[in-house]
């Protein structure tokens, strides 16, 4: 079993930025992919970005430029950093880490809420 709780979540004016952290706790997350989705109100969750265990990583069209994912294999952490944070970048935010190739062996955190207002 992996537990993932995410932090780093808040009220943020447009423009400005947060770093959301995935912390893991269980097993070494060097053997999954992790992944930040994101669910607004009244809509589905969504993909924003992804990091392999190779450190490839590949964004929503809707925040290239501005999200940065990274991982540190020796905090058994991830990490999403946001930049230029628009009012329609707000939701919660959901940490997920799957190993590929073990269908059932992938995990969620319980999200954090990321709210962008002036």
């Amino acid at each position: 079993q992996v537990q993932l709780v995410e932090s780093g979540g808040g009220l943020v004016q447009p423009g400005g930025s947060l770093r959301l952290s995935c912390a893991a706790s269980g097993k070494t997350l060097s053997t999954y992919t992790i992944e930040w989705y994101r669910q607004a109100p009244g809509k589905e969750r969504e993909l924003v970005a992804r990091i392999t265990i190779g450190r490839m990583p590949n964004y929503a069209d809707s925040v290239k430029g501005r999200f940065t994912i990274s991982r540190d294999n020796a905090k058994n952490a991830a990490y999403l950093q946001m930049n230029s944070l628009k009012p329609e970048d707000t939701a919660v935010y959901y940490c997920h880490a799957a190993r590929l190739g073990y269908l059932g062996d992938d995990y969620w955190g319980q999200g954090t809420q990321v709210t962008v207002s002036s």
